[in-house]
């Protein structure tokens, strides 16, 4: 598909049932840069209307089947039709205030100038692209509220100093401005997602869109709603047109997160709608185009998935074309100490606590299984406790656990399972077994909480509360 931010082909429809004179107006359109397909009779009009998407069509009145009018009056009931254009040989002020009543964008009579037409049919699109933009822009403010609509996109900040994740970064800001999908893999907490909006902040396409799904979050039917859009009608409950995530996106970036949770059927969809660049919305018939750039994360081994018959290989390599691998906390403890300052002055306000040498020790003992969205998570909860000036060890959220994994002599040294499983149990202890705030306390997903519960064969107390 188009990765290219361009502007978009103007598609036509001639339907005229004068073979020269189609002829000749499709030859003027096409050599002027237009997508022209043509009609000879008002049925086949009709046909091509609901099964392809249009910008323009240009309609005789006087056609066999069904005439320039009636094929108006039946298109204008779509959910997203064409601007229309009435051309008639014998025009009358009758005729021409009825296509304007039926939602006709002008009308034309005979003989008529090439030039006349292409400006016309330029203004049209125009129009259309104005409604669909506002369409677009409603919708994505509705579904982004509280984040800043325009303005210069602001790059994210990501911190590090460790050697390996820098090249990383130097690997990312090389490859963001092409049109190439970009596969980022790591553990669950160590910023994929801001990965991700760098990929889109350094490309081409910063202007544009950024929309993010969240593939672990919805159900298969709500995942394809999401995805694809729907047509009013398509199902119970579907009473109007909704505009889908890959549509929002276009001219911009679609961040697929989690994507090792899409399952088979629309990773088929999805590949077809990105080799094709076009898509039908669930319950529609009219295609539409797509003009994204996909980035996608996963914190699965999407090969041995392949290998298990649970993801497509062919999707995988559309994906996979440029892979970033993030490291884990543990691996770059020499960030602990920049990320837990960095995170001070985000939450700390205007004179944010310090942190003092013996919680800075305990902090870069830890092994932080949630990674750097545990970090966040424990410094936000010292600065908005924090009464003093300084934040000492004792006054970290999760001590007892950091405590106790810091203490540990290189001969009482557990392992990494072990420490993560003995983490994961008191903060379930701690939070009466509700395993939102645990998965929020831990910086991970509740879903990867759930898979650690059974992995590590964790019963729930019969008085435990929450969930």
């Amino acid at each position: 598909m188009s990765t290219e931010s361009t502007t978009p082909s103007i598609r036509v429809l001639i339907a005229e049932d004068e073979p020269h004179l189609g002829t000749i107006l499709e030859q003027f359109l096409v050599a002027r840069g237009f997508s022209v397909t043509t009609a000879r009779d008002g049925l086949r009009a009709l046909d091509l209307l609901r099964l392809e998407q249009f910008d323009v069509a240009l309609l005789d009145i006087v056609m066999p089947g069904l005439d320039g009018l009636d094929v108006l009056r039946q298109v204008r009931e779509d959910s997203s039709p064409p601007e229309v254009i009435i051309i008639t040989g014998n025009g009358t002020i009758e005729t021409a205030i009825a296509a304007l009543k039926l939602g006709a964008y002008d009308f034309l009579s005979k003989p008529y100038r090439m030039a006349e037409i292409e400006a016309l049919v330029r203004r049209a699109w125009e129009k259309r692209q104005l409604a669909r933009d506002n369409e677009r822009l409603h919708t994505l403010a509705a579904r982004q509220s509280g984040q800043p609509a325009s303005g210069t996109p602001v790059a994210p900040t990501f911190v590090t100093q460790y050697a390996p994740l820098q090249a990383v970064l130097s690997l990312v800001e090389r490859v963001a401005p092409s049109t190439s999908p970009v596969l980022i893999t790591g553990e669950s907490g160590t910023g994929k997602d801001l990965i991700a909006r760098l990929v889109h902040h350094w490309s081409g396409r910063q202007q544009g869109p950024f929309v993010d799904l969240n593939c672990a979050a919805l159900a298969e039917q709500g995942l394809e709603t999401e995805l694809f859009g729907v047509e009013r009608g398509a199902f119970p409950g579907a009473e109007r047109r909704a505009i889908g995530l890959l549509e929002l996106a276009t001219g911009g970036t679609l961040f697929l997160d989690n994507v090792g949770d899409l399952d088979l059927r629309l990773q088929a969809k999805l590949l077809r709608a990105l080799e094709t660049g076009s898509f039908y919305r669930v319950g529609g018939t009219q295609k539409v185009d797509v003009d994204v750039r996909i980035v996608a994360a996963t914190t699965r081994d999407l090969a041995r998935m392949v290998a298990a018959g649970n993801f497509r290989d062919d999707f995988l390599h559309r994906i996979n074309t440029m892979r970033v691998q993030l490291p884990p906390l543990r691996e770059r403890i020499t960030d602990v100490p920049l990320l837990a300052e960095h995170f001070l002055r985000v939450f700390g306000g205007s004179a944010p606590p310090r942190l003092t040498s013996e919680a800075i020790g305990v902090l870069e003992r830890y092994r932080w299984p949630g990674n750097v969205r545990e970090l966040r998570n424990v410094i936000e909860r010292a600065a908005l406790l924090a009464t003093r000036g300084d934040i000492e060890a004792r006054d970290l959220p999760l001590g007892a656990e950091i405590g106790a994994a810091a203490r540990l002599t290189p001969a009482q040294s557990l392992t990494l399972a072990e420490l993560e499983r003995q983490h994961i149990e008191g903060v379930l202890h701690r939070t009466n077994w509700h395993q939102g705030r645990a998965a929020e306390l831990l910086g991970i997903s509740p879903k990867t909480l759930y898979r650690k519960i059974r992995e590590y064969g964790f019963q729930r107390p019969e008085r435990a509360d929450g969930g």
